[in-house]
Order: C-alpha cells, then sequence, then structure tokens
C-alpha cells in the first residue's frame, strides 16, 4: 500500500479512495483513476483502518465505527487526512493528500491582496467555496504568511490538523477537534482565554460557531473561517440566515461591522490539461458594502461594488478573474464559461475583448491578478 500511495503522490493525486470489492482509484486533477488492477478485500481494508487510526480506544471500536476523522502521516512518503466509512455494511477509507510543506500565497498563485488582508488585527476573514475547492490550503497560506510576518499568537481549531505549521516569528497552537477538545464550540469558547490574537476555525457549522466567532472579532480577535458557499453575496445572506428571523437584523449589523473580506474560490481544470488553476472572487469590505449588508434590500448589489472596486481596493469577481484565465490561455472559453456566475454575460465581455474592447470594471485588466496551476489540496 506504501508504494500504492508514493505512486498516487507522485501523478499529483489529491484523493485516495479504497473500498472493499475495488480497485484502488485516486482523484488526479479532478479525475477519479484507477492506479491498481488488484481489488481489495474486507480484511485488507481493517488491517490498513486499524494502522491509520491514532487511539487505542477507537481501535477497539473498530467494527463499530461508522464515520470516523483522522489525519495520518509517514516520513518519506506524505500526509493525509482520513476518513473511515461503510458503505453496504463493508469499510471504505478515502484518504486526502497533505503536503508536508505548508504552502504560500505565491505557489498557490492566489491574489496579492491576500497579503493585505493577512495583515488585519482584528474582524472576520472568511474562505468560501464547495468540498474540493481548496479553501484549507489558502487559510494554511494565510496563517503562514502571519507566521513568517508578525509576532502574534496564532490557534487552529481543525478536525482533523492538515497542515503542521512550525513556529517562526509566531506561536503557533494547534488543536485537533476530538482529541484536543471535545468540540467546535468547546474549543473556540476555551481559545478566548488563551491569550490569541489570530483564531482559525476550521469551518463554522452552526448557529451557535458563528456566534462565538463574532464575538471573538468583536473582542479585538482575527477569526478565519470557511464556509460551503459558492460567492460573497451567498455567503452573507447564508450567515444571516442561520440566526431566528428575530435575532436576523442584529446579525446583519454584527457581521457588517466585523467582515473583513471574503475570499471565494473554484479549481477549474487548466487548458493544457496538465492540472488545476484557482479562479477567486475577492470581497474587500468597504464602508458602501457595510450599508449594503445591513440593508437586505442591497446586498445583492454588492457583486457590482467588487467589480467597481478592482482597480482602487483589489477586489474581483469570479468572472472578472475568468475573462483574464482565458485571456492568458491557463483556461479554455468553455470551462470559464460554464464556472462563471453570469455566462451569458461573461460570453458578451469575452467578444467585446476579443474585438478591442476592455472587460474590466473600472479600469479593466490587471496582469497581478493571473493564475496558474495551484497545489491546492482538496478539503472537505
Amino acid at each position: 500500500m506504501t508504494e500504492i500511495f508514493r505512486a498516487a503522490i507522485q501523478r499529483g493525486a489529491s484523493d485516495i479512495h479504497l473500498k472493499a470489492g475495488d480497485v484502488v482509484r485516486a482523484r488526479i486533477h479532478g479525475q477519479l483513476v484507477p492506479l491498481t488492477q488488484q481489488r481489495l478485500n474486507q480484511d485488507q481494508l481493517r488491517a490498513l483502518a486499524l494502522k491509520l487510526i491514532p487511539r487505542q480506544s477507537d481501535r477497539e471500536r473498530i467494527d463499530d465505527l461508522t464515520d470516523y476523522d483522522c489525519s495520518w502521516g509517514m516520513a518519506g512518503l506524505g500526509r493525509f487526512r482520513v476518513n473511515i466509512l461503510r458503505q453496504r455494511g463493508s469499510l471504505m477509507i478515502v484518504m486526502r493528500v497533505i503536503p508536508f510543506e505548508v504552502p504560500t500565497f505565491e505557489e498557490l498563485r492566489l491574489p496579492s491582496i491576500l497579503e493585505k488582508i493577512s495583515a488585519h488585527e482584528r474582524g472576520l476573514i472568511l474562505v468560501t467555496g464547495v468540498t474540493g475547492s481548496g479553501k484549507s490550503s489558502t487559510m494554511a497560506a494565510m496563517v503562514h504568511h502571519i507566521n513568517r510576518t508578525w509576532s502574534r499568537h496564532v490557534v487552529t481549531l481543525e478536525n482533523p490538523i492538515e497542515f503542521l505549521h512550525r513556529d517562526q516569528k509566531s506561536s503557533i497552537t494547534q488543536r485537533d477537534v476530538g482529541t484536543d477538545t471535545l468540540n467546535f464550540n468547546d474549543g473556540l469558547r476555551a481559545a478566548l482565554r488563551q491569550d490569541p490574537d489570530v483564531i482559525l476555525i476550521g469551518e463554522m457549522r452552526d448557529t451557535e460557531t458563528i456566534d462565538i466567532a463574532l464575538k471573538a472579532a468583536e473582542t479585538g480577535h482575527l477569526v478565519i473561517s470557511t464556509v460551503h458557499t459558492q460567492d460573497a453575496v451567498q455567503t452573507i445572506s447564508r450567515l444571516i440566515a442561520v440566526f431566528n428571523r428575530s435575532e436576523q437584523e442584529m446579525a446583519r449589523i454584527r457581521l457588517s461591522e466585523t467582515l473583513q473580506a471574503i475570499i471565494s474560490q473554484r479549481l477549474l481544470p487548466r487548458a493544457d490539461r496538465s492540472g488545476r488553476v484557482v479562479a477567486c472572487e475577492v470581497m474587500v469590505v468597504t464602508g458602501t458594502i457595510r450599508d449594503h449588508i445591513r440593508d437586505p434590500d442591497r446586498v445583492a448589489e454588492i457583486v457590482d461594488l467588487i467589480a467597481d472596486g478592482r482597480d482602487h481596493y483589489g477586489s474581483q469577481t469570479f468572472d472578472q478573474h475568468l475573462t483574464e484565465l482565458v485571456r492568458d490561455d491557463l483556461v479554455s472559453f468553455d470551462v470559464a464559461k460554464a464556472a462563471a456566475s453570469n455566462p451569458s454575460d461573461f460570453e458578451l465581455k469575452m467578444k467585446f475583448f476579443e474585438d478591442g474592447g476592455s472587460t474590466g470594471s473600472g479600469g479593466g485588466m490587471q496582469d497581478q491578478f493571473s493564475a496558474g496551476d495551484p497545489t491546492f489540496t482538496r478539503e472537505g
């Protein structure tokens, strides 16, 4: 199995699937491909699961496990985020490949404005996207940038811990939910008593977590977290909608006062089929955007403010970035159009560009946001 894992990593796999009665499969550049001809049996899966589970108490109840998360690593091979599950009564294992080295903004080809966003001393920063869009990699790059640049105490709450951060200028405290703390909410409450400057929450899952995260941002901490939403406008609406109707007006006010930025991203296949490239929407929160967050009738207008703020604030919409990716031959037009927030508008803008016009809002295209082949993990 070690050699199979090594071969998968060398081919650029982001996930490895192991299921009783099936061959070993890996997701390579977004496609699920077979790695072996021999099928695995239940005994092999059980033996591997016992090796991957870190705690003896959990190994003893392996026959009762239905869904189980952990991390696992081997020197010279790599680190993995592991999910052990049952399907049709038998074991299955899905392993997410995690690079040993924490990625940088440059390696991920993320917009340079993220350096400025990471410099905030307080407030809420959200990284959003569907499953497998590279959110964990982007958050790790933000923590890495803070770690190299400022003397701060960063507390992370993860399930499980993915990237391992070494203390540099900052002190990094990484807590595994389920091992180091009982759950996200207990860990987040405790974090407020641990003298943090920055708190990273693996995911804002429910009303209680969102409420505590807002309180942490309101009391002078920088909070970084993820939400499974597709863009900035949807993120704002989703966060407010989780509160009871009687609490939503206050939630709007709190969010408008604490939110600093939303980075939404999608991974798209490269035109040359050599990997995938990230497309980003970046909303840098301005005074005008704060006013729009407070007014439910004007939230939908925020996408226009993002587009208009590209030159002055460094913000950008998905469609602005997709236009660049097509222009730079990194993504095909058909792939970009399918991923666009407004495919019809995108097609018109591309035609305008081909005819010699400018496609960007407020001053046109800018090379500083061109993207390349990222080394994102596919986080859950």
